[in-house]
């Protein structure tokens, strides 16, 4: 990997609702080098509540990688996500693709609004408290994670900031935290870093449709391998390395996370291609990290403690 030092602090002023190569680099800058900066939440408001843009999940970026080229993988620390802000929002009733067709036609008529969680950033919790048809009152650690990371997708397309793909974008993964690093497919010159939708704390699924939806402190660290094929995103933390697959319906996503986490094993691990499969038939696990967005994601994980060392 290509690394050098250095550090930029970006505020933002400018956010965008498309990934897209079209969109001017907000910022350019090297290898190794870290990036210090601010998200705004999924409906435009940023870190002092003011409405600063719209939705959906406005993008901070893009961020122009020095000698990133076609061909590339660009690999994203993440070593800071934390609330700035006291308040959070999100949906109140499940989603349609969560739940029973049944069950639609029983709450016809509820009203779908937001509610209002109280963030207590020194205590660590999202607290919502109970009235009228809300009862009881909840309280949550937190658990921030971004909704959206991703570059400019492939052909030059221009995908809007609700859906997830190849590219990474709204795959709206809780285990997205601070400590994880991701790796992406590099299909346009720089790369073009985009990142947003922070999310104080989100249960796996996304199954209202939100998670509790705020404004963030981001930072990060970006490095380059040069000539890597990565067909899907791949993330590792400390004790996991997972593949996440966007697509309709969701086996297909699930489909596209175990065929590029085959591919992963026997590119890094060296694993023959049965091999990989021998392992994975009885050590892979599974996560649904969303199924409300216009393509569904799912995860593939193995835990590194049953893998060979690099």
């Amino acid at each position: 990997m290509a690394a050098q030092g250095g550090t930029h602090r970006f505020v933002p002023t400018q956010f965008y609702n498309t990934f897209s190569h079209a969109h001017p680099p907000a910022l350019r800058i090297k290898p190794g080098e870290r990036v210090i900066t601010k998200t705004i939440d999924a409906a435009g408001a940023d870190w002092d509540g003011k409405q600063v843009a719209a939705g959906p999940n406005p993008q901070t970026g893009p961020f122009f990688v020095e000698g990133a080229e076609p061909g590339d993988a660009l690999v994203v620390s993440i070593e800071k996500i934390e609330t700035n802000r006291a308040t959070g929002y999100s949906s109140s009733l499940l989603a349609p693709y969560a739940v029973d067709p049944a069950a639609l036609l029983q709450r016809a008529g509820l009203e779908g609004r937001r509610v209002t969680w109280a963030i207590d950033k020194a205590k660590g919790t999202a607290r919502l408290e109970a009235g009228g048809d809300l009862s009881p009152a909840i309280e949550l650690p937190l658990r921030t994670m971004l909704g959206c990371l991703g570059v400019a997708p492939a052909r030059k397309e221009a995908v809007a900031t609700s859906t997830p793909g190849a590219f990474g974008g709204n795959m709206d993964y809780a285990g997205l935290n601070a400590g994880v690093r991701v790796t992406l497919p590099v299909s346009e010159p720089g790369a073009l870093l985009f990142l947003g939708d922070g999310h104080a704390r989100q249960g796996e699924g996304e199954v209202v449709g939100t998670g509790i939806e705020t404004s963030m402190d981001v930072e990060f660290t970006v490095q380059l391998i040069k000539k890597k094929a990565v067909g899907w995103p791949r993330l590792e933390n400390e004790t996991h390395i997972m593949v996440l697959g966007s697509a309709r319906p969701l086996l297909q996503a699930l489909q596209h996370a175990t065929t590029e986490m085959q591919r992963w094993l026997v590119a890094d691990y060296g694993f023959s291609e049965r091999a990989a499969a021998a392992l994975m038939g009885q050590a892979l696990e599974y996560e649904v990290a969303n199924v409300v967005d216009p393509n569904f994601t799912m995860v593939a994980k193995l835990r590194k403690s049953l893998l060979p060392t690099r």
